[in-house]
């Protein structure tokens, strides 16, 4: 949600050039400030950030992403596994080598997720891949969307270099490749192997005659292992669950002992179940101390290049999530708190994530400070100290 200002905009970040009266009515009544959640040196990924959200330090704990969304999905990794997002993306088209062609889409155009798990189960059943993959010592597990796990056996990660492919939109795949070592070459000719199966496959076909982003490839990166992450309710001596479509989060969630929730028509993407969200997260405060609602679709849209769906999720997040959170809970006459940020900023600039610290609100129902400030990134730097992002938990506890 978070961003830098764009010129399209007036100058301004979406946060600042989206209607959203009741954010902005709680950061002139709560704390507004700046929150560093990428540690220094490290990628600027949700994985990171949100692990120091939730109070884990990733200079400590960050394992590799694809490891936590393994967990998620009930996926057991035992020593010596390995586990690699596998996203179903989009390369331009062309008669060109593999090695000089774009990557347009890290998503596949935010493929629909029975059509992502059909191609990446028949490219895994395709006689020359399955070869390759089982001679890689490798399975998949179909996400239901872009976002698959794959497995590992008996490989050495710790040469490995994988990039991000949102983080190279529009970009010549040649130099972002896996390298570093033997396995990152059997990871590359899989991807390639991959690419001249899906490429021609007729769901493509019907794809592009639908104007439609084809899912021509595939593309492994967030390699990670196994790891324990401290308990949430051990720490901090509260209960609570999480809600997201993604996951990531849903996978941090259960490592550290949060009730994961499922919401019915939650899609991570613009259009999704944000009243169902608001509902699960009622329901969860019914029974405990702390509920997680995470909301995806800024960061996708700006992974998209569409500024318009940007700032249509920031306000519906306003009018939709937090809006109806706020009068549910003061109508239940209880106090509260709301704890309110993006995990790290997505610019539009570059369609890629950025580490900078993202502005945060803690709204606390007992008190109005009335600074007239308001939920962006300018004003929350007016409050010079920046706060560590595994101490917002603190924060929010104290």
């Amino acid at each position: 949600m978070a961003d830098n200002p764009v010129p399209k905009l007036e100058d301004k970040t979406p946060l600042q050039y989206a209607n959203t009266p009741m954010l902005d009515k709680l950061a002139s009544a709560g704390k507004l400030g700046t929150a560093l959640t990428v540690p220094e040196g490290m990628s600027a990924g949700s994985d990171t950030a949100i692990l120091s959200i939730f109070g884990c330090d990733p200079r400590e704990y960050l394992a590799g992403r694809a490891a936590l969304e393994a967990a998620a999905s009930g996926i057991k990794l035992v020593p010596g596994d390995v586990a690699y997002r596998c996203n179903m993306v989009t390369f331009e088209d062309g008669d060109i080598p593999f090695e000089e062609k774009k990557i347009l889409s890290h998503s596949a155009g935010s493929i629909e997720g029975a059509v992502a798990d059909l191609l990446v189960e028949e490219l895994f059943r395709s006689p020359e891949f399955m070869v390759a993959a089982l001679d890689a010592g490798m399975e998949i597990y179909p996400g239901s969307s872009f976002r698959h796990i794959a497995v590992q056996k008996g490989f050495d990660i710790s040469a490995v270099k994988l990039q991000p492919p949102h983080d190279y939109l529009g970009e010549v795949i040649g130099g972002i490749l896996p390298k570093g070592s033997n396995n990152a070459k059997v990871l590359k000719e899989l991807m390639r192997l991959a690419h001249e199966f899906l490429d021609g496959h007729s769901e493509n076909v019907k794809r592009r005659l639908e104007g439609k982003l084809p899912a021509n490839g595939i593309w492994f990166w967030a390699e990670g292992e196994t790891k324990a992450l401290p308990n949430f309710t051990e720490k901090y001596g509260k209960t609570g669950g999480v809600i997201s479509a993604v996951p990531l989060c849903q996978g941090i969630c259960v490592l550290i002992g949060l009730e994961k929730i499922i919401v019915e028509g939650a899609t991570g993407e613009l259009h999704t179940n944000y009243e169902g969200k608001v509902a699960a997260a009622l329901d969860v405060l019914s029974c405990n101390d702390f509920a997680t609602v995470h909301i995806e679709a800024p960061d996708e849209c700006t992974h998209n290049g569409d500024t318009a769906g940007k700032l249509q999720a920031i306000e519906w997040i306003d009018s939709r999530v937090v809006s109806p959170l706020i009068k549910s809970m003061e109508k239940s006459g209880e106090d509260f708190r709301m704890l309110i940020m993006s995990d790290h900023k997505t610019l539009t600039s570059t369609r890629g994530h950025d580490g900078s610290p993202v502005p945060y609100i803690i709204y606390d129902s007992r008190i109005d400070n009335q600074t007239g400030l308001k939920y962006c990134e300018e004003d929350a730097e007016k409050n010079k100290q920046i706060v560590i992002g595994t101490d917002l938990m603190g924060l929010l506890f104290n």
